[in-house]
């Protein structure tokens, strides 16, 4: 009786409710979970659906499901299907309880939300990233796995606007939708769709934070309750939907107003999004990194400046362009946010399009400026995005750009992009900002994208002659602690220098602290400066033992340098050496230059950090030398013997290392003769790190290799422990180097580790000098790395804590005391020049200017000419790849072919019968579609050329130029050796799968 009183209650629920439902109802997956459902009605609905659309499909379910019975539990199954087919808010009026029927005020709230989802269709269609959104929902629980297959399958079939239709569709079915989908656009970085859906403007926020007490705002606290009673009055709605009252967040089903989180909140993006999670190697746009989460009236962080960053700010603020000059730790980027909101605000303001773009030179700095400075102080009015080398984009960077406000990229992303765009695609910036603008000269990618700048400039004069429209001309601010002197030894070439700086980035003026130096100097504190002088007049026998072997080989080879073992003339003179050799096919030179390289490295070593660091170095060389040239046949027989491939030249060398190796070892191990400059660095340490009671340190130094070593040295020493110091290493990326390169993401943990204090002492190469966020530090130290007047100003402000020391610790005879005192007197220099430039008369600044830019565009033209003469037109064929160590032809040009404009393989019959592969010692990367397996090496002599590589299932040796002579036959062979391929002047053509893809019945 119970059932049947249950049965009626059930039709009863449908018969009232029917339209609703039918809007909330989806049909597919309600029917895959009616078992009870004959195949016949099944079909019937399931034409409905698709013949006349979801509404009429819902309608034949409904019909169906009353015309019943279907026995004892029928109307349970289908409470359950609605509930578990993602149709949750039909379920709450069909449930024979009412609990969950939602009261007319609910009723009027969601009716409201979806009027509001109508009113911003179009521009929810263009603006919103739907995977992205979809995703975020089904994290939430608003989607099911359904919902989000369908999204994506709309998306992938007929684009993102498609896409974009049909998540709203079925969002608007959902049970408490409306706050969850503001949730998920904010945390998507849609926060403007939000605002839109909320009616939140900025007048609101402020209103809203006023009136939070007041007990009006309850009365008015629903979704786009302004626009409602806009709607009353006029038939238009304004797009802003502005008003006076506060705007919350409420949810459906719900009976309280929900506050919705909108301030800090994390964020983590799934890695099919347009830019990928922070968290992964490939991080390209970073999403929003906050630290706690605060509810939506609590207040923004408040974007002020110093009186010091407001006196340098203003000439932008006025829109001219001008060079902002400011010490490292002064706040330079927090004046750049604060002129990026005021110029977008102006714009807006007058109804004028505005889009900024801030260039930085690392890619850490594109997350770094994202997160602390340009995202928590802009995302509420304005979209913005981090954009790095490493996004892996599936959509274009102009569109990018057309979807947000503020991007934040490598210079390389926009160089890249302009060099690639049409004319009319080309992305129109009302401001670039330049972040270490002192890099905007030469050849550098700052100064190629403002030429372009330059050039239009230079065309709008002409057009302004002939009374033609002009080519709009973004603002550009440039940013800098110092502009150096670029090498200058009297103040007229410094003054030149500042100039050239200020004509590459069109600046009308370059902006220093004056009214307001006091302040400044309070904010950013002068470390003490010391030298630490270290004697190196002791007897060095490990040294002297390296020299004799050094002289033996020079006889050896009749080789006669005329600069001193261990300095880096003779390194570039054994550099030269070996190239020539290899040109000339001497084998017997081009090894022992080789050779005498290593040597050198050792001594440098040895002058740097222990002698047993150097004997490492050796050791390593040499056995890596013995098995490259003692080769196993392929099928790794262990019982056939190895075959050595030494000829005289290597069995001279690898014997003479031999002869000495257990001296050298034996030297290595007497503390008597350890080097002087490491006992001098131990003191320092010991001596900075007992001082304070929080310390914090940076040691630069010159190589990977030492960074490496030095982080060694201190592990080794249980005193440095003892006074508490945690090290760690911060290299760079680049793979120019044997030392294997950190990741962007490797980097980021250590600097994260140094700012929570799980490091408190970083051992770095010069990739820490500038632009990296790193917390203020008590003790900065060069170690014997001297290098110009920038970086010692970028590492010097480094120390930046109180009672801070900046120490260069050095050998007596190394040149870096009197180097670094000629870069004290440039840094004088150059704030002369500066002033100089400052107090210039405007028209003779404005002519200098002038003169310079035009000179920089005929140098690049002249420049252009010449690399087009350079070019080498003829054909792959005429050139041919010889093994640089015993010259065998290895294969000709034809033979090359290139895969993802990157990797050159080749595609020689039978290539592989010319080299043997081995185990590769230095495997790194693994790469998306490709991994790289053995090294592969000649099979007569050893020599390394490259690797294998796997290439979507095929092996390929994919070859390194710089193992080769490049023979050119034209009228007369010449010969050459390459770095890299990109110095090769040949095209060769892409890689051609189909030609090598093996077939099907070969299987």
């Amino acid at each position: 009786m119970a059932e049947e009183s249950r049965d009626e209650r059930f039709l009863y629920l449908i018969s009232c409710f029917r339209p609703r439902l039918k809007q909330f109802i989806r049909v597919q997956p309600v029917l895959d979970l009616l078992p009870s459902l004959s195949a016949g009605e099944r079909e019937k609905v399931r034409a409905a659906a698709l013949q006349r659309g979801e509404v009429e499909g819902a309608e034949e379910l409904l019909r169906v499901v009353e015309r019943g019975p279907r026995g004892c539990g029928w109307f349970h199954e289908f409470l359950q299907a609605l509930e578990q087919g993602g149709c949750s808010l039909a379920a709450c009026y069909v449930n024979p309880s009412l609990s969950q029927l939602p009261s007319a005020a609910e009723e009027e709230d969601h009716d409201l939300c979806v009027h509001l989802v109508q009113l911003l269709h179009s521009t929810l269609v263009d603006r919103m990233q739907t995977m992205q959104v979809a995703e975020k929902c089904l994290q939430m629980g608003i989607f099911q796995d359904e919902d989000l297959d369908r999204i994506h399958t709309v998306t992938d079939n007929r684009g993102n606007r498609d896409g974009a239709r049909e998540l709203l569709s079925r969002i608007v079915q959902k049970k408490d939708w409306f706050s969850p989908f503001l949730i998920a656009l904010r945390e998507t970085q849609h926060g403007g769709l939000a605002d839109d859906l909320s009616g939140n403007t900025g007048e609101n926020r402020q209103n809203e934070m006023k009136n939070s007490t007041n007990e009006e705002t309850k009365v008015t606290s629903q979704p786009g309750y302004a626009i409602v009673e806009d709607l009353k009055q006029q038939e238009n709605v304004n797009d802003s939907f502005s008003s006076e009252n506060s705007v919350s967040e409420t949810s459906i089903g719900k009976n309280s107003i929900s506050d919705v989180s909108t301030g800090d909140a994390s964020v983590s993006n799934s890695n099919e999004n347009l830019g990928q999670s922070c968290t992964t190697s490939d991080s390209g746009m970073f999403p929003f990194y906050e630290d706690e989460v605060e509810s939506r009236a609590s207040p923004e962080p408040d974007l002020i400046l110093r009186d010091y960053q407001m006196e340098v700010a203003k000439p932008a603020l006025n829109g001219e362009n001008i060079i902002i000059c400011l010490p490292t730790g002064s706040g330079k980027t927090r004046v750049a946010v604060y002129i990026t909101k005021d110029h977008l605000d102006k714009k807006k303001r007058a109804s004028e399009p505005g889009k900024v773009i801030v260039l930085v030179n690392k890619v850490p700095l594109v997350e770094q400026h994202l997160r602390k400075e340009f995202n928590p102080f802009l995302k509420r009015w304005y979209q913005v995005i981090g954009l790095s080398g490493d996004s892996q984009l599936k959509i274009s960077f102009p569109e990018v750009v057309s979807r947000n406000d503020v991007i934040i990229s490598t210079a390389q992303i926009l160089e890249n992009s302009l060099l690639n765009a049409a004319e009319e695609d080309e992305e129109d910036f009302s401001l670039i900002i330049i972040d270490e603008c002192h890099h905007t000269q030469k050849e550098g990618v700052y100064n190629n994208i403002m030429r372009r700048y330059l050039k239009e400039k230079m065309k709008n004069r002409k057009l302004a002659k002939e009374n033609k429209p002009l080519i709009p001309q973004p603002q550009i601010l440039g940013l800098t602690a110092s502009p150096g002197v670029g090498g200058a030894t009297s103040y007229s070439k410094a003054e030149e220098h500042i100039l050239k700086i200020c004509a590459n980035l069109d600046a009308f003026r370059i902006m220093t602290v004056e009214e307001h130096a006091s302040q400044l100097k309070n904010q950013v504190k002068e470390p003490y400066k010391k030298t630490v002088i270290a004697d190196d007049k002791r007897r060095d026998p490990f040294r002297e033992r390296i020299t004799e072997i050094m002289t033996d080989i020079q006889n050896y080879c009749q080789l006669h340098p005329k600069s001193e073992f261990g300095t880096q003339t003779y390194e570039q003179w054994v550099i030269r050496e070996e190239r020539k050799a290899a040109k000339e096919e001497k084998r017997k030179e081009r090894v022992c230059a080789e050779h005498l390289k290593k040597y050198n490295d050792a001594l440098q070593i040895n002058d740097t950090i222990r002698m047993v660091d150097a004997y490492n170095h050796l050791n390593n060389f040499y056995k890596e030398e013995k098995s490259k040239k003692t080769v196993r046949s392929d099928d790794d027989d262990d019982d056939e013997p190895a075959v050595s491939k030494q000829d005289e030249t290597d069995e001279f060398l690898i014997g003479l290392f031999h002869a000495k190796k257990k001296q050298l070892k034996e030297l290595a191990r007497k503390p008597e003769y350890e080097n002087e400059k490491l006992i001098q660095l131990r003191k320092t340490l010991m001596e900075e790190f007992t001082k304070t009671e929080e310390p914090r340190g940076i040691i630069f130094t010159k190589t990977r290799l030492s960074a490496f070593a030095l982080l060694q040295w201190i592990k080794d020493n249980p005193k440095f422990e003892e006074v508490g110091i945690k090290a760690s290493y911060l290299i760079g990326a680049g793979h120019n180097s044997e030392i294997k390169p950190m990741t962007q993401n490797e980097q980021r943990e250590v600097i994260d580790k140094f700012r929570g204090g799980n490091v408190n002492l970083l051992i770095a190469t010069t990739v820490a000098e500038e632009g990296l966020d790193i917390k203020e530090c008590n003790i900065v130290i060069r170690y014997g790395l001297v290098t110009n007047e920038i970086a010692m100003v970028q590492a010097r402000g480094r120390a930046r804590a109180d009672e801070s020391t900046y120490a260069l610790v050095a050998s007596s005879g190394s040149g870096a005391v009197e180097r670094e005192d000629v870069n004290i007197f440039r840094e004088k220099m150059m704030y002369k020049a500066i002033q100089r430039v400052q107090k210039m008369p405007q028209e003779e600044y404005l002519n200098k200017i002038q003169n310079f830019q035009l000179q920089s565009i005929v140098e690049k033209q002249m420049k252009a000419k010449r690399d087009r003469h350079k070019t080498y037109k003829k054909n792959p064929s005429l050139i041919t790849f010889l093994c640089k160590n015993c010259h065998k032809l290895v294969c000709s040009g034809e033979d090359i072919q290139v895969i993802e404009n990157m990797h050159h393989v080749s595609v020689k019959k039978d290539f592989q019968s010319l080299y043997h592969t081995r185990e590769n010692k230095t495997l790194q990367d693994k790469h998306a579609d490709y991994q790289t397996n053995g090294e592969i090496i000649c099979k007569d002599c050893g020599q390394a050329w490259g690797n294998m590589m796997v290439h979507r299932g095929l092996d390929l040796p994919c070859l390194k130029i710089r193992n080769f002579v490049v023979a050119f036959e034209d009228k007369k062979t010449t010969k050459h050796i390459f770095k890299k391929w990109g110095e090769l002047p040949v095209r060769f053509p892409s890689f051609d799968y189909a030609a090598h893809c093996p077939s099907s019945d070969e299987d």
